[in-house]
């Protein structure tokens, strides 16, 4: 526990001090976000607002996740979580750059961003299928049962892996509502790495203490983050930052075989991809109706005349409490 404490700690501290340092930069480079068109007219004034920011909290994680870590102990799980947050980090990274450069809203194509994020993922998932520690077994929330997938687990978890990355991307449209809905994501699995450690009889103990910091630093970098990206953001977090968030959140659930617990502590993640997706299969069987004002579900409730903060606020709240739920099922 008082690992956790102080990975937090650490890195809200240097997060708090890349903040000064990196959004000046940012400007001077004329890194600006470029406004979606068709997005809320009320967006118009984000337009030129530093982006990329998702390399303020990205650092922090891998510095303190490695410097906080029980050195004595396996790695493995740690390195796992970090080449997840890294490596889409790193495709995000790409997608921002291209933004930029062509001064755009749109920058990697669809099929640019997805083949990338599958072979990622089919790397990590054929990793922990072949792993004796995670193997093909899910962890069914709130009973004492498993699900063995078999050879069905590597594509299960490869459409997991990106399905919550993309769903992060998505829940990242309004200022603090990704950072602040995953503060409470990261906080709650490190709660959980901790207690799965401190199970009589537990297996991976050493791993899940240093899942347990790695979770502790990515809450620390979000809190940090949110000083800069709380409304009115001065730094978006680009899709380096969202996808990093995605990454990470999704690689220690694979580790700790708890992906089945996703739409319980990532529900808003979750909903941003299906009323997105409901939209747009709704819109093309009925040639131009629309379920929602706008998708993701955030965008409608903005346009339905909600003000951004009650929103964010309403996400973080529904979030907390889908958490605490969660705990319940490690703490009975």
């Amino acid at each position: 526990m008082q690992r956790f404490i102080l990975a937090i700690l650490l890195s809200f501290a240097l997060t708090m001090i890349l903040g000064p340092i990196f959004i000046p930069w940012l400007k001077k480079k004329k890194f600006g976000q470029n406004v979606y068109e068709l997005g809320p007219k009320s967006h118009l004034v984000k337009q030129g607002v530093p982006t990329m920011g998702g390399i303020m909290f990205l650092l922090p994680i891998v510095v303190c996740s490695l410097v906080m870590s029980y050195q004595e102990s396996r790695w493995d799980f740690l390195l796992v979580a970090l080449i997840a947050t890294v490596g889409f980090g790193l495709i995000g990274f790409v997608d921002d750059y291209i933004k930029i450069a062509k001064k755009r809203s749109l920058g990697l194509t669809p099929m640019q961003k997805i083949v990338p994020q599958f072979v990622l993922s089919l790397g990590l998932s054929v990793w922990a299928y072949m792993s004796p520690e995670v193997g093909s077994k899910l962890i069914i929330p709130f009973t004492n049962l498993e699900w063995d997938l078999g050879i069905f687990y590597i594509p299960v978890m490869v459409f997991i892996l990106v399905g919550t990355v993309n769903s992060a991307n998505l829940l990242d449209g309004l200022d603090g509502l990704c950072a602040g809905c995953s503060l409470i994501d990261f906080a709650t699995m490190g709660l959980i790495c901790m207690l799965m450690a401190m199970a009589s009889g537990a297996e991976n103990v050493d791993n899940l203490r240093n899942l347990m910091v790695f979770c502790g630093a990515c809450a620390g970098a979000m809190l940090g983050f949110l000083r800069f990206n709380s409304h009115p953001a001065r730094v978006f977090m680009g899709d380096v930052g969202s996808f990093t968030i995605g990454g990470a959140l999704v690689g220690v659930c694979m580790l700790t075989r708890l992906s089945l617990l996703l739409p319980v502590i990532a529900l808003a993640m979750m909903v941003s991809s299906l009323s997105d997706i409901i939209q747009i299969g709704y819109f093309k069987a009925t040639h131009g109706k629309r379920v929602f004002k706008m998708a993701p579900l955030h965008h409608h409730f903005e346009l339905c005349g909600m003000p951004e903060t009650q929103i964010v606020a309403m996400y973080m709240i529904g979030t907390a409490l889908l958490c605490l739920v969660a705990l319940l099922g490690f703490v009975a």
